[in-house]
């Protein structure tokens, strides 16, 4: 996302949300300032209480950033060298890099090419004696097949890790996402559906065990100051970005259903464009479409038409995790997972957040239309 354009639309107006809100985030930030406290302090412990009460679980831990919420979970559960994870193969990285730093495997499995989440029928396939958890991700903001895949999990004594960095608020038959595991890892960077000014990141969990844990390895290792059990990280949420988001968590839900309202329009206007492939809603779901996601096998050349009309657009995501020299390692060539690969070809991310106006997504329609039109 750029931080200003002059004409045309831009992909995400964070900026927005602060003149939106001004009173009360200023409010916030002269709160923390006249307070003092700056690390783990009441704006910490009361964003925990709101959002762990918002997913529908007992605990919330806040942490720096969300691959660090998706690390300490993993961590928390002992899982590491000679354990593997299943995982999608088309999401963004932060996923198999959380596995990853434990020591353990992160094991790919294909999506379902029509939602981009986990395949249950394929995950079932991918269980080994080393299996020791499934990492779901709710991608784009529609929610994977949790049903299915905790059952699964259940057949096979496996945990069950939500990577909700795109989820914040979405629905899997009637409840939150975030709440259908043993552990969740959130994101709460400027650009999610509820972001801070800054980085950011949680762990939702019903186990008062292990969010124990993870506020210890979060906090270097330590319970009490000055007395560490083990070798943890820094990984804390401020207090200044924790009160940002008690604001924001408070608009979470009329900004989901402002995406609601765009992605109605987007799917009925662009419905029949010739080769264009909308994005399809799996049932017994509410999506809250952190992204609008189209496919297109010209993708390069209708986003090319886009940028030249000052539309922002963004390719979510361009390199399979299994093809980026990250994972060279691993072995895996071009091939090896053809669905993650022919998505990632085709994918474009369309303007999509609770301020773009009717107006500005005309445009992008109208747009959009006209570049698909071209033979």
């Amino acid at each position: 996302m750029t931080a200003h354009m002059t004409r045309g639309v831009q992909f995400l107006d964070v900026h927005a949300t602060y003149c939106e809100l001004r009173a009360e985030l200023d409010a916030a930030y002269h709160r923390v300032m006249d307070s003092g406290w700056f690390i783990l302090g009441r704006e910490v412990e009361e964003f925990e209480k709101e959002f762990a009460r918002y997913c529908g679980v007992e605990h919330c831990v806040g942490v720096s950033n969300g691959l660090d919420a998706l690390h300490l979970m993993v961590r928390a559960l002992s899982i590491g060298p000679g354990d593997e994870v299943i995982v999608p193969s088309h999401t963004y990285i932060a996923t198999w890099l959380a596995v990853s730093m434990c020591g353990a495997t992160p094991v790919p499995v294909e999506v379902d090419e029509a939602t981009f989440n986990l395949d249950p029928t394929l995950v079932e396939r991918a269980v080994t004696p080393r299996t020791k958890a499934v990492m779901p991700v709710h991608l784009y903001g529609q929610p994977a097949d949790m049903g299915g895949l905790t059952q699964i999990a259940a057949r096979h004594g496996l945990r069950v890790l939500e990577d909700v960095a795109q989820g914040h608020g979405a629905r899997y038959r009637e409840r939150r996402v975030g709440a259908w595991s043993d552990a969740a890892g959130f994101s709460f960077y400027p650009g999610k559906n509820l972001g801070a000014y800054g980085d950011g990141g949680a762990v939702t969990t019903r186990d008062a065990a292990l969010a124990d844990k993870i506020r210890e390895l979060r906090n270097y290792g330590s319970r009490v100051k000055y007395y560490h059990e083990s070798q943890g990280w820094n990984a804390r949420l401020d207090e200044l970005q924790a009160a940002f988001l008690r604001v924001k968590l408070a608009h979470l839900d009329a900004w989901n259903e402002r995406r609601r309202g765009l992605a109605k329009v987007y799917l009925e206007q662009l419905a029949g464009v010739a080769n264009l492939v909308l994005p399809t809603v799996s049932p017994n779901v509410a999506p809250v479409w952190h992204l609008f996601v189209v496919r297109h096998p010209e993708r390069d050349r209708i986003r090319e038409a886009l940028t030249k009309a000052n539309i922002e657009t963004v390719l979510h995501y361009p390199v399979p995790p299994h093809l980026s020299d990250a994972y060279r390692q691993a072995g895996f060539a071009r091939g090896s997972f053809p669905v993650a690969e022919r998505i990632s070809d085709q994918v474009l991310s369309l303007p999509m957040g609770p301020h773009l106006t009717s107006e500005q997504q005309a445009l992008v329609i109208r747009e959009v239309r006209k570049a698909c039109a071209v033979r």
